[in-house]
């Protein structure tokens, strides 16, 4: 039976008895899909029978951007502890606190937040300045509120993800962080709450972002700069113009030079219509050099 708790307070007192193994959480913002329930089944998978499972509903006020979505991102908890329901997904806890619970003070606070640094100003940083000083905010407060010993997130949000585990380390935050695969639509859409807000048309559209990822991915034997350009090609037959798409070290989001051999990880965000859409995959490039050798 899962129980729903909306203050610290009631948090604390669901959190007093702990449990058999471990505890994992799943941080989200609500509006949950397939893809949210597939991290609730990874995170059970990893506490086991015994173990607790949390799930936060949160949207943060200090990831959005001036401009951004945050007053009009779909707010149902309803709905999402029904789709948590139906899903199968053993859950134990969600936790649902408003805005003064999670900021006492909120505008003016906190004062004191977390900064991503160097890796939270490139890429998605650059687009929305200050968005990942407000996750890793959030993120580290609700990893002490509800202490767990593995916490799981999805690697769609690959910038976000690596930021995590880098905050995780040079703070010495005593959690496990685990990645789960991107769940995908059968047409190969990245599953996303902001895709509710696609018209049919741009549903289409949204199908470019997956198949430039492809394209580049099978092109990686070719090189570096030839799964840059076979993306670019996918998306600019859909008429879509990236915010970016950059070819970059998995562990540093820095570009790859053109002669790179190796893992590497393709990013893509544009704006379909009014909606902004992120993806990425993981590509093995070849250095070109290597075969004329």
């Amino acid at each position: 039976m899962t129980t729903l708790v909306r203050t610290r307070a009631e948090l604390d007192a669901a959190l007093a008895s702990p449990p058999r193994g471990r505890r994992a959480v799943v941080m989200t913002m609500g509006a949950l899909h397939s893809g949210h329930t597939s991290l609730v089944h990874a995170a059970r998978d990893l506490v086991g029978p015994h173990g607790q499972v949390v799930v936060t509903v949160f949207v943060n006020p200090l990831q959005f951007g001036p401009n951004e979505d945050f007053a009009q991102y779909p707010r149902d908890l309803e709905a999402d502890l029904a789709t948590l329901a139906a899903s199968g997904a053993a859950v134990d806890l969600v936790l649902a606190p408003d805005v003064a619970e999670v900021y006492p003070g909120y505008p003016d606070a906190p004062l004191v937040r977390v900064s991503a640094g160097r890796l939270g100003e490139v890429l998605e940083g650059a687009s929305r300045p200050g968005h990942f000083d407000g996750v890793l905010t959030v993120v580290l407060k609700l990893l002490h509120l509800v202490q767990p010993d593995v916490a799981v997130f999805g690697e769609k949000d690959a910038q976000q993800l690596l930021l995590i585990r880098r905050m995780v380390t040079d703070l010495d935050v005593p959690v496990e962080v685990v990645g789960v695969p991107i769940a995908r639509a059968d047409d190969g859409v990245a599953l996303s709450s902001r895709n509710a807000y696609l018209s049919a048309a741009e549903r289409e559209s949204a199908r470019a972002l997956s198949g430039a990822l492809r394209a580049g991915a099978a092109a990686g034997a070719l090189g570096a700069e030839a799964v840059r350009a076979a993306a670019q090609e996918v998306l600019a037959e859909a008429c879509l113009t990236p915010d970016y798409l950059r070819l970059v070290d998995p562990t540093t989001v820095d570009e790859v030079p053109s002669d790179h051999g190796g893992p590497a990880l393709l990013l893509v965000a544009a704006r379909v219509g009014t909606t902004r859409l992120i993806d990425n995959m993981a590509v093995q490039v070849t250095d070109p050099g290597e075969t004329t050798r």
